[in-house]
């Protein structure tokens, strides 16, 4: 055997024995929960139902903290685009990467759609924390084009959405503010 045999041979071991010592630490998986009642065969009701329970996915684990969000309910951006785009039919919803795609909606003439994007670049009630995206789709002949358009619209879902987020806010605040115990400071009585 040539010395560039055994060094391959070599490599090729070391490789594999690399491969399998990786497979012991990987998770066991879980036999599903019945009790819960039956799953929902739609996975785009599935995926709505999952953002409004604030459910997302983990890739990996933390030996930090939990980090634990309830998004539905504390994202006030997030709960007035929902609602700012009620209208139309989403697409994709993921609030981990702080995305909303609707989907193609069109008002009496099927050969002409709109499609509109939001992605979140903060949680704070910014007119900057938002970049929305409107495309128009064109067909004719079954030849579809799709641009993107610039134009009022694009300013009106933004405004929209930004004063519902206020209004949110403003709700959350109050809430928070009279649910708090009062909290007295008694000093020394000395």
């Amino acid at each position: 055997m040539s010395v560039f045999k055994f060094f391959k041979f070599f490599l090729v071991i070391l490789s594999l024995s690399a491969l399998l010592s990786g497979c012991s630490s990987l998770p066991k998986l879980k036999k599903p929960d019945w009790s819960k009642g039956a799953i929902e065969p739609d996975g785009r009701k599935r995926a709505q139902n999952n953002v409004k329970d604030g459910k997302g996915i983990r890739l990996f684990k933390s030996k930090k903290g939990e980090g634990n969000f309830m998004f539905a309910s504390s994202n006030p951006m997030w709960k007035a685009s929902l609602d700012t785009l009620s209208f139309v039919s989403l697409s994709n919803t993921d609030y981990s990467g702080g995305v909303l795609i609707t989907d193609w909606y069109s008002e009496g003439n099927p050969d002409q759609a709109i499609k509109i994007t939001i992605r979140f670049l903060s949680n704070e009630i910014r007119s900057d924390g938002l970049i929305i995206k409107l495309y128009k789709r064109n067909c004719i002949k079954n030849v579809c084009s799709t641009v993107e358009l610039k134009n009022d619209l694009v300013v009106d879902i933004r405004k929209k959405i930004l004063e519902r987020a206020a209004i949110y806010q403003e709700q959350k605040d109050r809430n928070i503010k009279t649910s708090a115990p009062e909290v007295t400071y008694k000093g020394d009585n000395n």
